[in-house]
């Protein structure tokens, strides 16, 4: 399997090069340049599988060039129980006989970014090795709070890898902040930047792209790579929880062998989703993809008309992560929708910088019509979410995924569909529990309280353990506190790299 730019100007190439890459040089995204399809009997045979077995099955096809024991080693380093806290690595929890729950975030930060995040460092070093590359590696990390602790924690200390992640000042969580602020390593650098999301990841997108900090990073012994999900080694992992949560219900006997089913996916960058496209594409059977947003619902607004417009204002919400104008990822699924039409596709980029807004033509915007359907749910729906799935259910949700439950309720009254529907849950509750605790307990109870004092009050409440990965959060020291404009990113890049000579 060879891969090539979105913008049709680079590749194609080898796996480890993309993924030692991160982004094309001409501004695209990586892709696989062939089609990955998977027999119905081998989905079947996945349901007596765990899921590294799962994830070996899944990975081999995209990852030629590696041997079977390379990505074996990978997987087994990635997902164990001295990362994960439940054996299921990715565990389904039914609501009821239509609904299930999908947790992903059973990894060390308690975020979905770890089933990909894990990984991703045994790929890239792996991929350093093939392509015989002898510089280090400089991973360039935005955030909206759960990439840059699990990239963190991801690459601490791993040999030839630096890592810089750059997050909002004001757009993260006090949790998400403190696990990022408090990371140890000899290797990383944490910034915060004055501004908002897409300030930081536009800055990180055009440092990668500026051939004179390249030529820079390079002079001072290192080359640039991303460990955000426009790079194919962060995004591919991904695929393996949809097909491992197929085979789950297959497993407990909740579909039969074929039978299609929805997943609810809360997402603000598509990356999330984009793997359930991908996996549909190999031959999952999946009915619909839903988009859950919240109120920054540019992809509602895009799946809806076909027009994307990020000239709007950026809300901040109690779902943070999904705090996003630019959704970098959805320039894959057009790249694939249109046959790897790389001219169209650079053209919609480039009105998308110019004008900040395009229109796709007729055709495509059918296609994403026919997989796609999404909604959002402003804070004052997601707090309602999180006490209804509570009340009904006896269920404890995070704001995002309270997001996407409000979603699926509202595509069920829209559409009437009410086949089996997997929610994926993208952040454990007590990642988020100040709106947590505040939309379960009221605000009587929780005034005046700091998101550590919450944790405990939450888990009494709940009677869920705290995870041990928030319980000391409050006690670890701060190492990190440089505060950046957007304009001085770059000078903080070379500051970095020049301490790591």
């Amino acid at each position: 399997m060879l891969y090539a730019s979105t913008r049709g100007n680079y590749g194609p190439l080898p796996v480890a090069e993309a993924i030692k890459l991160g982004i094309a040089p001409d501004g695209g995204l990586f892709v696989p340049t062939g089609r990955v399809m998977l027999s119905m009997e081998e989905i079947a045979a996945m349901a007596s599988q765990n899921y590294q077995q799962r994830a070996v099955k899944i990975l081999g096809p995209y990852l030629t060039g590696f041997t079977a024991d390379e990505i074996r080693s990978s997987v087994n380093d990635a997902y164990n129980r001295a990362s994960f806290d439940h054996p299921d690595i990715a565990p389904m929890a039914e609501l009821d006989a239509k609904l299930s729950v999908l947790e992903l975030w059973h990894g060390p930060t308690c975020a979905f970014k770890d089933m990909a995040l894990q990984i991703l460092p045994h790929l890239l070093v792996k991929s350093m090795e093939k392509t015989g590359e002898n510089e280090g590696i400089l991973i360039l990390v935005a955030t909206s709070g759960d990439t840059g602790k699990a990239a963190l924690e991801g690459f601490k200390d791993v040999p030839h890898t630096a890592i810089m992640v750059f997050y909002p000042e004001k757009g993260v969580s006090e949790v998400q902040k403190t696990q990022m602020v408090t990371q140890e390593g000899s290797n990383v650098g944490v910034y915060a930047v004055r501004g908002n999301f897409d300030d930081t990841q536009n800055s990180v997108k055009a440092i990668f792209g500026d051939a004179a900090m390249q030529q820079a990073v390079a002079g001072r012994g290192f080359k640039f790579s991303s460990a955000n999900s426009i790079n194919w080694g962060r995004l591919v992992p991904q695929i393996v929880y949809y097909f491992s949560a197929y085979a789950d219900l297959l497993a407990r006997g909740r579909v039969q062998l074929g039978e299609a089913v929805n997943f609810v996916v809360p997402t603000g960058n598509f990356g999330n989703i984009l793997a359930g496209f991908y996996a549909r594409q190999m031959g999952l059977p999946v009915h619909r993809l839903v988009c859950a947003a919240n109120e920054n619902n540019v992809l509602t607004d895009f799946i809806a008309s076909g027009t994307y417009n990020r000239n709007r204002d950026f809300k901040c919400t109690i779902s943070p992560s999904m705090d996003i104008l630019i959704s970098s990822n959805l320039e894959r699924l057009l790249y694939e929708l249109t046959d790897f039409n790389a001219s169209r596709v650079r053209q919609w980029m480039a009105d998308l910088g110019e004008k900040g807004w395009y229109t796709v033509d007729d055709t495509t915007r059918e296609q994403v019509q026919s997989i796609f359907w999404s909604d959002y749910a402003d804070d004052a729906a997601t707090m309602s979410s999180i006490k209804e799935i509570y009340r009904r259910y006896g269920y404890v949700v995070d704001t995002h995924t309270a997001v996407g439950l409000h979603v699926y309720n509202r595509y069920r009254q829209s559409t009437g569909d009410d086949r089996l529907t997997v929610v994926l849950s993208t952040a454990s509750p007590f990642k988020f529990n100040a709106s947590v605790a505040r939309a379960l307990l009221g605000e009587e109870q929780t005034m005046g309280l700091d998101e550590f004092a919450l944790l405990q009050l939450l888990s009494d409440f709940s009677g869920l353990p705290v995870p041990s990965a928030l319980s000391d959060l409050a006690n670890r020291p701060v190492r990190h506190t440089t505060v950046v404009d957007r304009d001085q990113m770059p000078e903080a890049v070379l500051d970095f790299v020049a301490q790591r000579r």
